[in-house]
């Protein structure tokens, strides 16, 4: 199947054209031109958060009409677009300073979870297009998301308060680990250049404007956005556009968010055997539920898109990581996939041995015609991008075809080696061919798995757009947190927990005995 020339082939699935058809009847069966619709319509389908699902809005043309709970939000969309746009230009112009008159060249992204990964990933990929690294020049983008200390003493090692812009992202800005860092680095700000140098030095992306007051950012420097769009699927609101648009000007990013939207129009108007998030979504339900294959490869054969599968694990995994219907019933079959991977020919030298001739792994292989970065030796057989592609195109061969004993015998390999030296062949396998790896097409590659999960979800008849299942840890760790307080500040013993917990806790306790009970304020020193 072909789309604004971005190729994808599916002949090496374990699928006849028989099954295919079958998986369409499937799809017809659960309704999912009609859920897609109601998707696109604004209607609340993640139904236990009483929510529309519109992260298409995101990516929405100006002129672009998509409505939730009877009111177009696009204008709204535009609105922040146009305020980030206002905003990143006089950053970057220099318009914009510091407290003590530099200009503002590096950006911390304070943020985890939805508000990390996915800004992460586009901007890993942009960072070696010719177009965007030509605007970054002189520029530095980090991304603080471990509550770790150690990840803010390497965010802020090298960098210098005085040209250091912080993006806090925080929904509500009550994120736990999110909003310490924020402390952190609000502390590490106003320590070298005082208190009022925060309103210069950092801004928010937030809804809950009088926490940003509070916390001491200028309202006026929050950029919005709203509840119908999920962490995981906000790379394309002000979480993912503002941080990007910092580093790389709002013209790159803009083309990145039109790449998105030309597969959002693909998804809904396409027919399904035209049609590349739903086929690779109706291929995973196969998989996974008929077949039983619990895990799915991500390979990409470009280093550029090396941050691509941490996103997808998390997009697919927290949205389809269910074990009952929308309805609330337990499901009578297995959903969602196990996502992980490396870019090629990296996973080649690591886990691929175990996709060749352990378990059964469909793997997802991703090619770039054109190489952002191309070199040519002189001299060589092949330049080092064909060399690349000469495993790209022969991996998914490998995993199909295999290797017979009786090929081994023809090429006199010894008896105890051959089976050793088998390959059983017939695994599954897709490749997505690019023509290149621009803003464009990374934000078309996001598009195509955002809603290639979707389809998965709706095809499982689960809710793809909530995440109840981060909850539990979250509130079992505030226990252990106020257990914390009180052993260091009043040395209170450890209770109310199980055995091994509180051993664990014991022996931490112990170990960090030398922890004031009052400090003050020590930061990292790099």
């Amino acid at each position: 199947v072909e789309f604004d020339n971005i190729f994808l082939d599916y002949s090496r699935q374990q699928a006849s054209p028989d099954t295919i058809s079958k998986l369409y009847k499937l799809a017809d069966a659960a309704h999912l031109k009609q859920k897609i619709d109601c998707m696109y319509n604004g209607d609340h389908i993640n139904s236990t958060e009483n929510r529309s699902v519109l992260h298409v809005a995101l990516r929405a043309p100006r002129n672009s009409a998509i409505c939730s709970d009877g009111k177009n939000v696009v204008p709204d969309v535009w609105n922040v677009l146009d305020k980030i746009k206002d905003f990143s230009d006089r950053v970057r112009n220099g318009s914009w300073i510091g407290a003590t008159g530099k200009e503002l060249k590096d950006v911390i992204a304070v943020g985890i979870g939805g508000s990390f990964l996915g800004p992460l990933f586009v901007h890993t990929a942009l960072q070696t297009d010719p177009e965007a690294s030509k605007n970054a020049r002189g520029r530095e983008l980090r991304f603080l998301a471990n509550v770790d200390p150690i990840d803010v003493a390497r965010n802020i090692s090298g960098l210098n308060p005085e040209t250091t812009l912080v993006v806090v992202v925080s929904k509500t800005f009550t994120t736990a680990e999110t909003m310490l860092n924020a402390r952190t680095l609000r502390e590490w700000i106003s320590s070298a250049l005082g208190p009022s140098a925060v309103a210069k030095h950092m801004v928010a992306v937030s809804t809950n404007l009088p926490l940003v007051e509070k916390f001491g950012i200028d309202p006026n420097n929050a950029f919005a956005f709203w509840d119908w769009v999920g962490g995981r699927y906000s790379v394309c609101s002000a979480v993912g556009v503002l941080p990007l648009s910092l580093q790389y000007g709002f013209a790159v990013v803009e083309k990145f968010l039109q790449g998105a939207h030309s597969i959002d129009q693909h998804f809904s108007s396409a027919p399904f055997e035209k049609n590349i998030p739903v086929l690779l979504g109706l291929l995973s339900v196969w998989n996974v539920s008929f077949l039983g294959y619990p895990a799915r490869a991500i390979l990409p054969y470009s280093q550029a898109l090396e941050k691509l599968a941490p996103h997808i694990q998390q997009v697919s995994m927290e949205s389809n990581g269910k074990g009952v219907s929308i309805d609330g019933l337990p499901l009578p079959f297995e959903s969602g996939e196990i996502d992980f991977g490396e870019p090629g020919t990296n996973g080649q030298h690591s886990f691929y041995q175990l996709i060749h001739q352990g378990r059964v792994i469909p793997c997802d292989f991703i090619g770039v015609m054109k190489s952002q970065q191309p070199v040519y030796l002189k001299g060589e057989v092949v330049n080092n991008h064909d060399e690349l592609m000469s495993n790209f195109f022969a991996q998914p061969d490998a995993l199909a075809y295999g290797k017979t004993p009786e090929q081994l015998k023809k090429e006199n390999v010894s008896e105890h080696l051959i089976p050793h030296k088998t390959f059983t062949g017939n695994r599954p396998s897709i490749s997505i061919l690019l023509p290149t790896l621009d803003a464009y097409r990374i934000g078309q590659l996001l598009a195509i798995y955002e809603h290639r999960v979707a389809v998965q979800g709706f095809v499982w008849g689960i809710n793809s757009f909530d995440q109840w299942g981060v909850e539990l840890g979250k509130s079992l760790a505030t226990q252990v947190r106020k257990q914390l307080h009180g052993s260091r500040v009043k040395a209170k013993p450890v209770e109310g927990f199980n055995f091994s917990t509180k051993t664990l806790l014991i022996r931490y306790l112990e170990a960090t005995s030398d922890v004031p009970a009052d400090p003050s304020t020590l930061l990292p020193n790099i």
